[in-house]
C-alpha cells in the first residue's frame, strides 16, 4: 500500500484537497479528527493535558476547552512544546492502528491528512509526501475571512506552525492552491493519477521486502540530500 502524506499551512486549502481526495474514494486519516478522539473525557492523553495546565482548560461538563487552551499555546511555544510531546505520541498511535486498518483492508493508496506531518517527523516514513501550497498574503486573507479574525490573531496562528515555505523542502509533489476552486480539481485529478500509476511499484516493495527495505532506504536518503541542497550555506 503506498501511503501519502498530505499537509499544509493553516487556511492553505489542506482540507479541500483531503476532501477531493475522499471523493475518488480513497481513505484518508484526519489527524485534526484523531486529535479530538485522543483527548475526550476519560482518556490518557487529557488527563496529561489537565495535569500539567490545569483544569481550567475544561468546560463544565469535562470535555477539552479547546479555544482557552489555544490562547495558553498560541502565543507561548515552551507551552506548545509541552502540549505536543503529550498528544502527539497519542495521535501518531492511533494514525498507525488506522493506517494498518486500511492495508488489513486491502486498499492500494491510504492518505494521511497530518497539518504536522513535517514537524512531527512523520513525514520520513511516508511513500509520498505531497504539500498543498499558496502565498503568505493569500493565507493570511483567506484564514481572516474564514475565522473574521484581525491581522493580529491570524498572524500569530499562522506564525505558531512551521512556514508552508519549509515545508515544501520535504514535498514530492506540490498542490499550488493560488487559483480557483477548478483549478485545483484540475490539480487533485492529476494528483490521483500520478498515485495510481505508481501503485504496482509499492505493491513490489511488499511483496519483496528487500526490495521496499532499500526502496525505503533511497527515500530518506535522496531526502535528505534534497534537504542539505535547499539549506543555504551560512557565509
Amino acid at each position: 500500500m503506498l501511503v501519502v502524506g498530505l499537509t499544509g499551512g493553516i487556511a492553505t486549502g489542506k482540507s479541500s484537497v483531503s476532501a477531493q481526495l475522499k471523493s475518488f474514494g480513497l481513505p484518508v486519516v484526519d489527524a485534526d479528527v484523531i486529535a479530538r478522539q485522543v483527548v475526550e473525557p476519560g482518556t490518557p492523553t487529557l488527563a496529561q493535558i489537565v495535569k500539567h495546565f490545569g483544569e481550567d482548560i475544561l468546560h463544565p461538563d469535562g470535555t477539552l476547552n479547546r479555544q482557552k487552551l489555544g490562547s495558553i499555546v498560541f502565543n507561548d511555544e515552551s507551552q506548545r512544546k509541552v502540549l505536543n510531546s503529550i498528544t502527539h505520541p497519542a495521535i501518531a498511535r492511533k494514525m498507525f492502528l488506522s493506517v494498518l486498518t486500511y492495508w488489513l483492508k486491502g486498499y492500494n493508496i491510504c492518505i494521511v491528512d497530518n497539518p504536522l506531518l513535517i514537524e512531527g517527523g512523520m513525514h520520513k516514513w511516508m511513500g509520498k509526501v505531497v504539500v498543498v501550497y499558496c502565498s503568505p498574503e493569500l493565507q493570511l486573507q483567506r484564514l481572516r475571512a474564514r475565522d473574521s479574525s484581525s491581522v493580529e490573531a491570524a498572524s500569530s496562528r499562522i506564525k505558531a506552525q512551521l512556514p508552508t515555505a519549509e515545508k515544501l523542502k520535504h514535498a514530492d509533489i506540490v498542490v499550488d492552491n493560488s487559483g480557483s476552486p477548478q483549478d485545483l480539481q484540475i490539480q487533485v485529478d492529476s494528483l490521483v493519477r500520478r498515485l495510481n500509476k505508481e501503485i504496482g511499484w509499492w505493491r513490489l516493495n511488499w511483496l519483496c521486502p528487500p526490495i521496499g527495505i532499500i526502496s525505503a532506504a533511497w527515500t530518506l536518503l535522496w531526502r535528505h540530500i534534497r534537504r542539505l541542497r535547499q539549506t543555504p550555506r551560512k557565509r
